[in-house]
């Protein structure tokens, strides 16, 4: 009987949606929008779209969003909501010219009659469960019995529509009140079995709840798209010439790199462990990298994620190359800030973050943004004469020298005889920075959500 409504559903829900097409839809592009000069977007208060950072607004749907208005000299007006109900309705509603936030395009979405701008990432979406729950399901049949949860009005929601045609005895709850990251923090806590999550949300917040596992894909490979009020379908060419310059210009890249660059290869072992230090070891030093870090207004994650990277939080730390205690400094770097023990815990976080700082303002002031930091750290990690040198093969090679992205793919070159030979500062184990900043920054993630729970 349910599928049978289900289905009955989903014949009305194409009929509502072929006249919401209909009657609907208006092809009003930017050259009207430039009249008013003010783009209304709606979003969703989330880590993978929009969120109150410490500079401010951030998250990859806001700077995409910021990016094409900057590219059409638009201001930009977010309305903010949280249900997605009331998003789909804004947007049916002309309430808005588009929404951003993290919608992904289905089948019955289209057959509804939603507008979709052109495809700007791919994500999956996963059933996540916890690993200390006993057997992890590997297949559909096997989420029968379990506790499940999804968000009302989702791509999730309809998966299990359709698996529930072949499955009847699978059930689940819809809520509206919750989002994905909620959700997936409550099968962390046991309250729930299990839950479905798009691959990128799932992606980030793993770091944060390292027991949750993939259990399997329910789909298959998906396009996020905004979605485009009816009255301003003609702004899908808009969209779609600003995101071919993006792609272009690697742009684009280096959004995804800013909020998915450190999401690489997950060691539940290692941030396991990294927890545990956080309530062992952390509090001893808490107060000193606060006090560092505020006099050269720096986050105090941060500090805290290299020094954790640096020493795993022992300042007696010491490596067969020579460098010492908490911040690892070479005698050499240590005699030149005037630390004359590097293994008080004191003169090697000040010592540290002020080398840190020093690099910081030799970073050229065409690096902008979060990558004048990852610069900074590859630096500090690998020397700043080698830095430097992937910046030139970065031109080389035709890659912007100005972003991260492509330094990434760059400084492992280094260690290349082919590439290294022509370089000012020669041989570099540059595959190394690129691992260092990625494990700083999502130390620094998993400490700065640990802060808030």
């Amino acid at each position: 009987m349910l599928t049978a409504t289900y289905q009955f559903s989903s014949f009305l829900v194409k009929v509502i949606g072929l006249l919401f097409l209909i009657t609907g839809c208006s092809d009003k592009g930017i050259d009207f929008l430039a009249e008013s000069g003010e783009l209304v977007v709606v979003t969703r208060n989330a880590p993978t779209t929009w969120y109150e950072a410490r500079e401010g607004p951030a998250g990859p749907e806001y700077d995409l969003i910021n990016a094409f208005a900057s590219h059409y000299n638009l201001k930009v007006r977010f309305e903010v909501l949280d249900d997605l109900d009331d998003i789909f309705r804004a947007i049916r509603n002309n309430k808005a010219h588009l929404v951003a936030a993290g919608i992904t395009r289905t089948d019955l979405r289209d057959e509804q009659g939603y507008i979709f701008g052109p495809e700007y990432q791919q994500v999956q979406q996963l059933v996540i469960c916890r690993r200390s729950n006993g057997n992890i399901p590997s297949k559909p049949e096997e989420l029968v019995g379990k506790t499940i949860a999804v968000i009302s009005g989702s791509s999730y929601d309809e998966s299990l529509q359709k698996l529930k045609e072949d499955i009847s005895n699978l059930t689940w709850e819809t809520v509206s009140e919750m989002g994905t990251e909620q959700l997936l923090e409550k099968v962390w806590r046991r309250e729930l079995d299990c839950t479905v999550s798009d691959s990128n949300i799932f992606s980030i917040n793993q770091r944060i709840y390292p027991e949750l596992v993939v259990a399997f894909p329910i789909s298959e490979k998906e396009s996020l798209a905004w979605v485009l009020s009816p009255e301003w379908s003609g702004l899908y060419d808009d969209i779609e010439s600003w995101l071919d310059k993006m792609q272009d210009s690697g742009e684009l890249a280096s959004i995804k790199e800013r909020y998915y660059g450190h999401v690489g290869n997950y060691d539940y072992v290692d941030i396991s462990r990294y927890k545990r230090r956080i309530k062992s070891r952390l509090p001893k030093y808490q107060k000193l990298f606060k006090k560092s870090a505020k006099r050269y207004n720096l986050p105090w994650t941060l500090v805290a994620a290299q020094s954790y990277q640096e020493s795993h939080w022992n300042e007696k730390s010491r490596s067969p190359t020579g460098v010492r205690g908490l911040m690892m400094l070479t005698l050499r770097t240590a005699k030149s800030l005037g630390v004359d023990n590097r293994l008080d815990a004191v003169q090697s976080i000040r010592g540290g973050v002020r080398y840190l700082n020093k690099l910081l303002k030799r970073i050229p002031e065409q690096v902008v943004g979060q990558d004048r930091i990852w610069f900074a750290l590859a630096a500090y990690n690998v020397g700043f004469g080698h830095l430097m040198d992937a910046r030139l093969l970065a031109v080389k090679l035709d890659k912007d020298p100005d972003l991260w992205v492509s330094l990434k793919d760059v400084l492992p070159l280094l260690a290349k005889k082919k590439y290294y030979r022509e370089l000012p500062h020669g041989y570099a184990r540059g595959a190394e920075p690129v691992q260092y900043v990625q494990r700083i920054r999502e130390y620094q993630q998993v400490l700065e959500q640990n802060q808030k729970m």
